[in-house]
């Protein structure tokens, strides 16, 4: 007895027990739980305090009972109250090059010395576990597609496939096998060799390969740094994506940098040409001289006021067209917060804002070579009007070459004499002063005029 208590490490009363008992068989443990005079409490204070052990001890030691913390939690673990057992999770096996998993996350990054809300976009390569992230204010379509040409051109290839989590940035409708892509989002995949498929709903595990890394990033990549901004905070992203690769993993028996070289050759070269990507956007140059992209505004000629231009928003800048003609090009602005950029150059110089922002439109040079009667009235139409009285001489330079001269004239005469400058009324007199023909004769025309 004494050596077998030697070689087990356990007292000799123990060994000796055992072998009177004479069986191999461990004897059940029966003893009374301190937690089961108060069950039908337990089952009570367990729905009136939504599940939070913690307070339910709180709740039942104010009533008297005399039970342990770790008690409580044991015997709510055997008696199945508000415990299920964990589901034994499933392995999935990826060959090289059949599959890459794509998904976003929100998180928390100090930027500038303030703490901002980002999304972290990742991509992972499921044979080899390469990882590439970056990190933006907001993710939508087009970021999307920047973050994807990207991570593929820093692989230099792409998988077969990529598994999605049914973002609505890439599903049209449906879920899991039922989900159709958005047709912009598919011809991009096939752009590049690859087509995107969703996993059922509920059934994270199948994503597992770019769910886990999100945990590590926020709690090591993020964890006790500050970037200046999110040129700053991507590049730090891309550095670390280059130690983490070059990690050694435990359960891979290799780094994911070492396991690449075989996934490499595998996966479907980049095209020859890789295209820009770019958001196009149909803008009206506002009053100030801005044009609006992406939450910020951008400053484009004076000279371009209230006309329509073309707006190209690229990974890095801003390209501003009228018509075939860029007039402007800015760098993009990756932040949260709205801010307004402008070039010193696209202001008009001091004290000539009113000769180069007002030109002379070409229907006030007609009517000021006019009859004076006209001339004067459209002058001061011109002093008396708003922002829109250009819009107010176009309307009386139309009138006066539709309609006859002599009512037209007559027209004038009167709202000038009683000070009237509205061109409603004015058309609606002249309308009243026509008897017989409505429209302009060739006789009532100057010599060389053309109708």
């Amino acid at each position: 007895m004494r050596a077998i208590a030697r070689a087990l490490q356990v007292s000799r009363a123990a060994v000796r027990d055992v072998v009177r008992r004479g069986t191999a068989e461990v004897p059940r443990l029966v003893r009374p739980e301190r937690a089961g005079a108060h069950e039908a409490d337990i089952r009570e204070l367990y729905l009136s305090c939504r599940g939070n052990l913690v307070r339910v001890h709180e709740e039942l030691t104010a009533r008297g009972a005399v039970v342990s913390y770790p008690a409580l939690t044991a015997f709510c673990r055997r008696h199945g109250i508000g415990f299920e057992p964990p589901k034994p999770a499933g392995q999935y096996h990826f060959a090289p090059g059949e599959e890459m998993q794509h998904d976003t996350s929100p998180h928390r990054a100090r930027i500038g010395g303030v703490e901002r809300a980002v999304q972290t976009a990742s991509l992972v390569l499921c044979y080899s576990r390469m990882l590439f992230i970056q990190l933006y204010p907001a993710f939508n379509r087009f970021t999307c597609k920047v973050f994807l040409t990207d991570a593929l051109v820093d692989f230099g290839g792409a998988a077969e496939r990529c598994m999605i989590d049914n973002t609505h940035v890439v599903v049209l409708r449906g879920t899991g096998k039922e989900m159709v892509a958005v047709p912009e989002m598919v011809a991009f995949g096939e752009r590049y060799g690859f087509t995107f498929v969703a996993h059922e709903v509920g059934h994270a595990n199948r994503s597992a390969r770019v769910e886990r890394p999100f945990d590590f990033i926020e709690n090591n990549f993020l964890a006790g740094r500050e970037f200046r901004d999110f040129a700053h905070l991507n590049q730090e992203a891309r550095a670390w994506c280059e130690r983490v690769n070059g990690t050694r993993k435990k359960h891979l028996h290799a780094s994911p940098r070492e396991l690449f070289l075989t996934e490499q050759p595998k996966l479907t070269p980049l095209p020859i040409w890789v295209p820009e990507v770019y958001a196009l956007h149909q803008r009206l140059v506002d009053l100030e001289g801005y044009v609006h992209a992406g939450g910020n505004t951008y400053s484009v000629p004076y000279q371009l006021v209230g006309r329509r231009v073309e707006v190209r928003e690229t990974k890095d800048q801003v390209r501003i067209f009228d018509g075939p003609r860029q007039v402007a090009v800015h760098a993009r602005v990756l932040t949260s917060e709205k801010r307004r950029v402008t070039v010193p150059e696209h202001r008009p110089p001091r004290g000539a804002f009113s000769a180069h922002v007002r030109p002379c439109p070409p229907e006030e040079k007609e009517l000021a070579g006019a009859e004076p009667v006209l001339a004067a009235y459209a002058a001061e139409l011109k002093k008396r009007g708003t922002s829109r009285w250009t819009v107010a001489l176009r309307r009386l330079w139309q009138m006066w070459r539709d309609y006859p001269r002599r009512p037209l004239l007559a027209a004038i005469r009167a709202a000038t004499h009683y000070g009237l400058y509205d061109i409603d009324r004015l058309e609606r007199m002249v309308l009243r002063k026509i008897a017989g023909e409505y429209f302009r004769r060739r006789d009532d025309e100057e010599p060389g005029h053309e109708g």
